[in-house]
């Protein structure tokens, strides 16, 4: 049950005692005794402020998890529409245009997702070739590969893939997609390859 819904319930509970209040004597021998519009307001403040009390501490009993996410995508408006790599090395990709970065986890100048909360995470990432398909890249999580797209040579000119993987995460850990020595990418401000990922819970 959320808190709002929580508040909202209490709030019905209050009101219902305080009708109870006034439609009868604390002896049960009369009908209806009428209190003061003054009197029901400070009545039901009392009671509000009870309640409020009362989310409060089950607020910080129960402790909402925090907010982690990160939508990202290769090249931004001042990047030149068209491939990306190849190197001689396998290369971070450092994916400037920013959508959501809740939590700042995610660094643009070094393309990678540190995480600050120890917790279960979901990433994901696309991954678009050029005419001549010739891509490799994967999710590392520090220094250990964990899932890949592979485009080599196909029947068609341009493909297109995505993949995704849900990892536990320490504080400190990293995470980033890296493309494979001598790959390229194809991108421009149709945002093709993207990479994402977001908190699922704490640990």
């Amino acid at each position: 049950m959320s808190m709002k819904r929580f508040s909202v319930l209490l709030l019905a509970m209050c009101l219902g005692l305080l009708e109870a209040q006034v439609s009868f004597e604390d002896n049960g021998t009369d009908r209806l005794t009428s209190m003061s519009q003054e009197e029901r307001l400070a009545a039901l403040e009392r009671r509000l402020e009870s309640s409020e009390e009362e989310v409060s501490h089950l607020k910080s009993l129960i402790g909402a998890p925090p907010a982690i996410a990160f939508s990202v995508a290769l090249m931004d408006e001042a990047t030149t529409p068209g491939d990306y790599g190849p190197f001689a090395y396998r290369t971070i990709l450092p994916y400037r245009k920013i959508f959501a970065n809740v939590g700042n986890g995610y660094n643009p100048t070094t393309g990678t997702f540190t995480a600050q909360v120890r917790g279960l995470y979901f990433f994901s990432f696309t991954m678009f070739t050029s005419g001549t398909p010739n891509s490799v890249a994967c999710i590392w999580k520090n220094n250990t590969f964990v899932v890949c797209l592979w485009d080599v040579k196909g029947y068609f000119g341009y493909d297109t893939g995505s993949n995704a993987v849900v990892l536990p995460m320490g504080v400190g850990e990293s995470v980033s997609v890296m493309l494979e020595p001598n790959r390229t990418l194809n991108d421009g401000q149709a945002h093709l390859n993207t990479f994402s990922g977001f908190l699922l819970s704490p640990m």
